[in-house]
């Protein structure tokens, strides 16, 4: 059995307001081609399918339009588990017509564990793989709230719930070895962040829980899973140095300062011996981050405008001469030219805004938390005071984003 490890796909996403579209055809394309290049036989989909809860038509037919072309490759298994950027409604709304084709979906936590797990047979139907495919868990699917608790308490309940639907998921599982002729390899999946993992700044990757400490431990895991597939972190990586303990990764860039991160796929062969290899996924669109001042964005932007390629501009100044006509100047610099420019960010004109009024002109390159920011520092908030209120108002935030998704 050969496994392709995915997640974090984020269709739909965009990078200041241009869509992707191109890029996520041209990923599909190339992902067919490497489950018949491998000779893949599974795909896990780790969650974050979409980008969004309410993606596009021309998204969808993006996904579904990939999911009907897999039945003419090598594989014969989906496995799509939900992540906390999908809609589990909408995840779920064709998982019994996609059952018939072998793509099991897992939009939710189920009402029954059992449905969590997955018995993968061959083409003799005979048993060949058990995969634990859990889903983003919410607040609702692991904990009881009670009245005047601490955040502490919250966390340390949200720890103990997800470590619980592990363990008792497993035990399940071992029972219906029990009843096979021999024992089967288990893969367990997973959307969430373990202790140690490494993000990038600007990756767009939340919170997933109430506060800002619930980080899963390595030990929340049942030690005897043969693989454990997690989505949620962007960058492949593995989890406390562990061979079989992954994070596969966002296939694209999710912002300029991943430009120069190498993305990947991870093909995982587990018998006779695990093995793991990192599948580079190709650069779809080049991104650049130009940082500096006038000169060196101008030389730049000539050095880049000689590759001839379409290339995705962020420019960040940080001279000190206060310019006025700083975009009219870049757009004669990328003029006739493959050249775009998403982005410009004149942080001396920020500056001087900041001394002389409260008004901030780039309130949408900003998150919510940021916004929050700049009003501390507007305000002059003593920074005790400050580090207090960011961690009130990160709970909050969290609260409302799992409240929308409750409601889903």
């Amino acid at each position: 059995m050969k496994i392709l490890h995915t997640s974090d796909w984020h269709l739909g996403h965009k990078l200041y307001g241009k869509h992707r579209y191109q890029e996520f055809s041209l990923f599909l394309d190339w992902l067919l081609t490497v489950l018949d290049e491998q000779g893949i036989e599974t795909l896990l989909i780790a969650g974050d399918v979409f980008d969004g809860q309410t993606p596009s038509n021309q998204i969808l037919e993006l996904y579904y339009r990939f999911l009907s072309r897999i039945s003419h490759s090598p594989c014969r298994h989906v496995i799509i588990i939900g992540g906390n950027h999908d809609s589990p409604t909408l995840l779920n709304a064709p998982r019994e017509l996609l059952r018939f084709l072998d793509i099991h979906v897992i939009g939710r936590a189920p009402e029954e564990m059992d449905d969590e797990i997955i018995l993968l047979r061959d083409e003799n139907n005979r048993p060949e793989l058990m995969v634990l495919a859990v889903p983003y868990l919410r607040d609702r699917d692991l904990r009881s709230t009670d009245a005047g608790e601490s955040l502490y308490d919250k966390e340390k309940k949200l720890l103990a719930g997800i470590e619980d639907h592990y363990s008792r998921l497993y035990e399940r599982a071992e029972k219906i070895q029990e009843g096979l002729e021999k024992p089967l390899p288990i893969v367990a999946m997973g959307h969430l962040f373990c202790q140690g993992g490494s993000t990038s700044q600007g990756d767009g990757i939340r919170e997933l829980y109430v506060g800002s400490l619930v980080r899963v431990g390595l030990d929340t895991f049942p030690a005897q899973i043969d693989y454990l597939a997690l989505g949620h972190l962007h960058l492949a990586q593995k989890v406390r140095r562990q061979e079989n303990r992954r994070y596969s990764g966002a296939p694209l860039t999710m912002g300029f300062n991943e430009a120069d991160k190498q993305k990947y796929v991870l093909a995982v062969t587990l018998t006779p011996s695990l093995t793991v290899t990192e599948i580079p996924v190709p650069c779809f669109q080049a991104l650049h981050s130009i940082t500096g001042d006038l000169v060196h964005i101008l030389t730049t932007i000539n050095h880049l405008r000689e590759r001839q390629q379409s290339i995705l501009l962020e420019i960040n100044y940080s001279g000190q001469a206060l310019l006025d006509d700083l975009q009219e100047q870049i757009d004669r610099a990328v003029a006739d030219s493959p050249l775009e420019v998403l982005r410009i960010s004149n942080k001396r004109i920020y500056d001087h805004v900041l001394q002389h009024t409260s008004e901030i002109k780039t309130l949408e390159d900003l998150s919510p938390f940021q916004v929050f920011q700049q009003c501390l520092h507007l305000h002059e908030v003593d920074q005790d005071q400050q580090q207090e209120m960011e961690q009130t108002f990160s709970t909050a935030l969290a609260a409302l984003e799992n409240e929308d998704s409750s409601r889903e």
